[in-house]
């Protein structure tokens, strides 16, 4: 009896030990995430509007970098200017370096998502509302499978299947790249549970 005591009470420490970025992402059945649901439409669109600050401003520093380094590449005669006065009338004018500015920023709000997801399957606004992703699958989450997970979200518009599907709560992109999405407790929440 006394031994049956102690592998319940190794079992139920167990859940707040740390998580390897594996367990992290993999939802077997033998997790501590079976219990928690999946998270609702408000609950991920708060999380999405948090979201879209962060990556607003990360894209503005990424254009801001871009930009400053094609000025100063076009003011010190590595780039030529073709013509024009000062760089950013060429920058304005030019559809190329317009389309490398519109490329190196989405890159970087891309990279935002994909980091965070595979880090610690939250972003910051995920970690905000307490959400985070899980595999339905027994395998753990992949560059491949996360980059399936941003195109389908259509820049959030997939998680508008939430509203219709009542009963499973799963987006677009969860179905596509088999994830969910689940709303945490505070303490599986906590910076110490990562």
């Amino acid at each position: 009896m006394a031994r049956h005591d102690k592998k319940a009470k190794k079992n139920s420490s167990s859940s707040n030990r740390p998580k390897s970025k594996d367990e992290l992402s993999t939802n077997s059945a033998g997790s501590d995430s079976s219990a928690l649901q999946r998270a609702g439409f408000v609950r991920r669109l708060l999380a999405m509007i948090y979201d879209t600050l962060v990556a607003t401003a990360v894209g503005m520093c990424a254009a801001m970098v871009m930009i400053i380094t094609l000025v100063v590449m076009l003011k010190n005669g590595a780039l030529d200017l073709q013509g024009y006065a000062e760089p950013a009338d060429l920058i304005q004018a030019s559809s190329g370096y317009k389309l490398l500015i519109q490329t190196w920023v989405g890159l970087w709000i891309a990279g935002f998502f994909l980091w965070f997801w595979r880090r610690g399957g939250q972003t910051l606004g995920m970690r905000a509302w307490r959400l985070r992703i899980y595999s339905t699958v027994e395998e753990p989450m992949s560059w491949p499978r996360l980059f399936i997970r941003l195109v389908a979200s259509l820049g959030g518009l997939g998680t508008l299947l939430v509203l219709f599907d009542y009963k499973n709560k799963q987006s677009l992109q969860d179905r596509l790249a088999q994830t969910e999405v689940l709303k945490l407790t505070k303490e599986a929440n906590d910076h110490k549970s990562w």
